[in-house]
This record gives structure tokens, sequence and C-alpha cells, in this order.
């Protein structure tokens, strides 16, 4: 399954402009931090990224193992630990096929990272790799777009523009079509620099992503052997309705 990831690396290639966007996010670390006190064994967080909440968890005390793929974004990572003198396992591994010498009580994936399992034989890897490395009622919890039908029958196209740190201004154009036959969002954005009135820098990326209906989670989530704990609609624990813009899955091994 590597490759079907790596091909899906786009939006990725930049850790440093991944932090700026959102480094400073933390609903989710702070519902996970809720579940992960007290737990002296190691915690596992899939698709950790550049450490966002890898890092902050380790600060606390907690022993954490982040995994992700992308080389880029776990170096990041690694440099960032080293700064604050932290002592983490960072994995270069594939998340459907985990390769570890431990079991841990809790593992965790944020950030919507589920949706870049594609087809349903990599999702049923991904939890069978999570069910391979958890200890018995062993918790996994992760988040994933609700899909809005409304929204996802129409093309979209929007732009929006922001500063970054380096006050140049970045114009965003996206592009974004739903394949019903797939449940894959495909998303194009063509980024454009300006600074002091000058274009100084183009740039295009993509990023396939699958949604998942709640009737779908529920079969996947007992076809490996495991239990819904809570379905959220936020990482503040928001009730789920059909207008939620997450699914929060908190499920645990029967």
């Amino acid at each position: 399954m590597k490759e079907l990831f790596e091909n899906n690396f786009e939006k990725y290639e930049n850790p440093e402009k991944y932090d700026e966007m959102y480094g400073n996010y933390q609903d989710d670390l702070l519902y996970i931090l809720e579940y992960a006190s007290g737990i002296e064994k190691p915690i596992i967080e899939l698709a950790c990224g550049t450490g966002r909440l890898t890092i902050p968890m380790a600060k606390s005390g907690l022993n954490m193992v982040g995994i992700d793929l992308h080389g880029g974004m776990l170096n990041r990572a690694k440099q960032k630990a080293a700064q604050e003198q932290l002592t983490i396992n960072f994995e270069q591994q594939d998340c459907t096929a985990l390769d570890l010498a431990f079991k841990s009580p809790l593992i965790f994936m944020t950030g919507n990272s589920f949706q870049h399992f594609l087809t349903n034989p990599s999702q049923d890897l991904l939890f069978h790799s999570v069910k391979k490395h958890l200890l018995p009622k062993g918790q996994f919890i992760f988040d994933t777009r609700n899909p809005n039908i409304a929204e996802l029958s129409v093309v979209n196209e929007y732009e929006e523009s922001y500063v970054n740190n380096d006050n140049q201004t970045v114009l965003e154009k996206h592009f974004e079509e739903y394949n019903h036959d797939t449940q894959i969002l495909y998303c194009v954005t063509e980024t454009e620099i300006i600074e002091s009135g000058q274009l100084i820098h183009t740039a295009k990326d993509s990023i396939s992503l699958r949604y998942v209906f709640p009737l779908e989670l529920h079969r996947l989530l007992e076809s490996h052997g495991f239990e819904l704990i809570n379905l959220y609609g936020s990482w503040k624990k928001d009730a789920f309705t059909k207008d939620s813009i997450s699914m929060v899955v908190h499920c645990q091994l029967k």
C-alpha cells in the first residue's frame, strides 16, 4: 500500500508551511490528553506528521511513539523534538503494515488522516495493523470528515488569501470534485505568493480524500473486533448529527 500513499503526498512537501497552518490547533490534542492521562506504556500516534501532538504529549510525561510514512514530515518532527530536548521514538512506517516490537493501550490518528486510506482493502489493512498492536481492551481514536452530500454533489471552486510568517500575501485557488462511485474527493490547489506587489512564486498540488458514511464505519469496526465507545461531531465532544463537519471515532477492542 506504500505506493498508494506516496502518490498522495503533495500537500506535505513543505513541513514548515504545515506547521504554520495547523501548529496552533489544539482541540484534538486536548481530547487525546484526557484519555492518555496516567498511561505509562508507549502510546502510538499514526500519521504523526511534524509531531504537532506527539511532542506536547511527550512534554507532559507520556511515552510517545510517532509513526509516519513521509520522511520530510518526520525529519521536521525529529528536529522539533531535539530542540525541546525530548526523546521520542519516531518511525517511518506504513500504517497498514506496522512492525513494532510492542503493543499499546492507546493508538490514535488525527487531522482526518483516515481519509488517506482510499480503498476498502487499505482501510481493512489499517484496522488489522492497529488491532495487531493494541493490548486487550486497547483504544483506537481517529477522526474523518462527515460527508455532506449537498456540498459534495457539486464541483467547488473558491479562493482564499492570507499573510504568511514572512509577511507575504498567499493567494490559493481551490478546485474540488467528488466521485460518487469511489467516494473520493479530488482536490487541486494553485498557490501564488506575492511580495511587495510582485508575484514571486507559484505552485500547484493535489490530494485525494476518501469519505465514509456512519454505517460504513460501524461495519468496519464490527468486522475487525472493535466496539464503539463514542461517536462525536467534533473534538469538543459535540453530538454527532447529519450536519456535523467531523466524525470523531473513539473505539476499543472487544
